[in-house]
């Protein structure tokens, strides 16, 4: 069942038609006319339009060409008399969905409205598909939240109140925390579970590809739109958009997105005409946006927008009793899709994983696993074979291993109580940027971690005056 628009200029007649729909279980939206069919399409989104072709003012063919100027995909269904049955087939060569000829039954017009309805669905998931590069437009309710210790039983059970509410939620929290993990759990355990979950990297996009991502383009608003293009926002209609570090949204973007989680509407690039969602936002910073508001770089109206719901994801170090359950997952998944027999941790490798502080979180344990997985000569993995991956040093000795400092001070890193563990991390990751002579990308993959990971933390350092501007 859907949403459908019945435009006629005769009240009974709309009347009849809304009925006979509304039997079948369809929510009607009717219009007198095409100027105040395309007001109401403004306000709210529809499945279909049903509408009458000879109208006073705005005829059935002209509301099809705005109509279509709005949406290409929106399904038209003419109602028609006999006599002008020839201007019906060249609305059908002009996008209309099909028509019905006068007098028509109930059953002829909704079986019409509904094979429309199954159309235009399967047009929007197949738009949706191609957006996601073919993985599934609904998240499955089997998304893990891996671990068993209390911060993690606390976080679950947030996220499922979360999960019940429709209010925007920001996710705090260091870089490789799982902050989309958290997003497409609460998507998954939430009522909107059946619509799509999308998402969009603020920080990979440049400012004018990041507002076609998000809004959407008309065809020729700029060089090569040779085509109406839906952005996020639209294809998210009824589900949820992930705003992956948002922090990282231009300023010029950011009045846009205020206005989208105030009035629920947008207009795409080139166009004036509104178009409204009914969409669940959730947003992520690996950064402090309060203080990004203190510095001017974050409107101050649109943290308090994000920040309706917030909760922060915990770093690994602050819940290293879930390395050992985290590190199996992991092994199993890179065993399964290698097709290789699953490897374990031996009890050294265990208790190595578990006294590391993990300045790359859970991400950089999921790279170590996968790393050992594919390298390990037997099924039992050895904590020789984690040892040189962990901290900046290339290898290890035997009293790191068993948890102190190797003379030259290579090796894990060891928080004596006076220094913190974040500038335990700054200086792991200087050190390892000093060893490969400032080479990001090696510096990065021996920490385990993404290189645009190791670019944020070093630009905010670089922020708070804490390394050289020249690192």
């Amino acid at each position: 069942m859907g949403s459908v628009m019945v435009v006629d200029d005769k009240e009974l007649m709309r009347d009849s038609v809304g009925t006979v729909l509304a039997r079948r279980g369809h929510r009607i939206v009717a219009a007198p006319g095409g100027a105040a069919a395309l007001d109401r399409l403004s306000e709210r989104g529809v499945d279909a339009v049903v509408t009458d072709l000879q109208m006073p003012g705005m005829d059935g063919l002209e509301l099809l060409a705005e109509i279509r100027r709005l949406d290409e995909t929106l399904p038209v269904i003419f109602m028609t008399a006999y006599g002008t049955v020839e201007t019906a087939v060249r609305a059908l060569k002009n996008g209309a969905f099909d028509y019905v000829t006068k007098p028509f039954t109930g059953d002829e017009l909704a079986l019409t409205v509904e094979r429309a309805i199954e159309h235009v669905r399967l047009l929007r998931e197949n738009q949706l598909l191609r957006v996601v590069h073919g993985a599934p437009t609904a998240s499955d309710t089997g998304v893990p939240l891996i671990g068993e210790s209390r911060i993690m039983e606390q976080l679950g059970g947030e996220l499922r109140r979360l999960a019940e509410s429709n209010g925007t939620v920001l996710i705090a929290g260091e870089s490789g925390t799982g902050k989309e993990v958290a997003a497409r759990f609460i998507h998954a355990h939430s009522p909107r579970r059946s619509a799509p979950f999308l998402a969009v990297n603020c920080a990979a996009l440049s400012p004018s590809l990041l507002e076609s991502e998000l809004f959407g383009h008309e065809k020729g608003a700029f060089t090569g739109a040779d085509r109406l293009r839906k952005g996020r926002f639209e294809l998210a209609d009824g589900g949820t958009l992930l705003l992956d570090e948002v922090s990282e949204i231009p300023p010029e973007l950011q009045a846009k997105l205020l206005r989208v989680l105030q009035e629920r509407c947008f207009e795409r690039v080139g166009s004036s005409h509104p178009v409204r969602v009914d969409v669940r936002v959730i947003a992520t910073t690996n950064r402090e946006l309060h203080r990004e508001v203190e510095a001017g770089r974050f409107r101050s109206d649109l943290f308090f927008r994000l920040n309706v719901l917030p909760i922060t994801m915990p770093p690994l170090r602050e819940r290293l009793d879930d390395v050992a359950a985290l590190a199996t997952h992991f092994l199993e998944m890179v065993s399964r899709r290698e097709g290789r027999s699953p490897r374990r941790l031996s009890e050294a490798a265990a208790q190595l994983l578990r006294r590391y502080s993990w300045p790359g979180n859970v991400r950089e344990l999921c790279n170590v696993c996968e790393r050992a997985a594919v390298l390990a000569p037997e099924d039992s993995i050895s904590a020789e074979l984690l040892a040189p991956w962990l901290g900046a040093a290339p290898t290890m000795n035997g009293a790191a291993l068993h948890g102190s400092a190797s003379p030259d001070g290579a090796g894990l890193p060891i928080c004596d109580g006076t220094v913190t563990l974040e500038t335990l991390e700054r200086d792991v990751i200087l050190r390892t940027l000093e060893i490969h002579s400032g080479h990001r990308e090696r510096s990065a993959r021996a920490l385990g971690i993404g290189v645009r990971t190791l670019g944020l933390k070093l630009r905010r350092w670089k922020d708070e005056g804490r390394i050289a501007q020249t690192t």
